[in-house]
């Protein structure tokens, strides 16, 4: 498993410094306007966008509607993880 971040330039990373000393190789930050260098985080996005639109109002959807849209994105497999699930993948890290 790679130890590595990319961001994007939002203020939600301004305490990036207390991340990166915790990653093998480092943080690394997508530059403005390059959504391909994120290439998995837009696909996600793109997934996400099947069940929210966009301007979405997430605070009308329940909890266990939310949480009924992350099972299934889970469980979805990935072929960057070569055709694996995010959970299997991770259930896999965290018994190692």
């Amino acid at each position: 498993m790679r130890l590595t971040l990319t961001w994007d330039q939002g203020l939600e990373m301004a305490c990036h410094g207390q991340i990166a000393p915790l990653l093998r190789e480092g943080v690394f930050f997508a530059h403005p306007a390059s959504p391909w260098q994120r290439g998995t985080n837009e696909n996600t996005n793109g997934l996400l966008r099947q069940y929210f639109p966009k301007r979405t109002d997430l605070s009308v959807h329940t909890p266990a509607d939310l949480q009924a849209v992350q099972d299934r994105l889970n469980n979805r497999p990935r072929k960057t993880l070569g055709w694996r699930t995010p959970a299997d993948v991770l259930r896999d890290v965290l018994s190692s």
